[in-house]
């Protein structure tokens, strides 16, 4: 009688850890959908939203838009067609300038050494100068 009982206390235990496993294996395997599903959406959004970038620059080409703008009565404009208005008020802005111009680096900027800028073949006949350098020197 105990044996049974201990048996079936083995048996109800076994199959209560074997419903938990496959309770964790079917919402991993519905998440793991879930994921294949979301990205399968991000790459069709991707190519819709390229393609619309694309559909855009189409429109906004000159070809198009000088086609467009003649269908819609305009014509291009002379140089003596063109007429400016003074308006009251108005005060053209000045352009911003950063860093005034003096033909020389900026003071306080810091200095890139040269062995940032020069190239490898540079660096490399340099090396191989100051080795044959070296090396005469030390045969007398």
């Amino acid at each position: 009688m105990q044996f049974i009982g201990l048996f079936s206390l083995v048996l109800v235990f076994a199959a209560l850890v074997a419903g938990i496993f496959l309770n964790i294996s079917a919402r991993a395997a519905a998440v793991g959908r879930n994921i294949q599903y979301m990205q399968g959406r991000i790459e069709t959004l991707d190519r819709e939203i390229e393609d619309l970038q694309a559909q855009l620059a189409l429109v906004r080409s000159v070809e198009v838009m000088e086609r467009r703008a003649r269908d819609m009565g305009f014509s291009p404009v002379q140089g003596e067609q063109i007429v400016y208005l003074k308006v009251q008020g108005y005060v053209q802005p000045r352009p911003v300038v950063l860093a005034p111009y003096q033909g020389r680096a900026v003071p306080g900027a810091p200095v890139m050494p040269s062995s940032y800028t020069e190239s490898l073949f540079t660096w490399l006949r340099r090396q191989i100068g100051s080795a044959s350098l070296f090396s005469m020197e030390v045969t007398p």
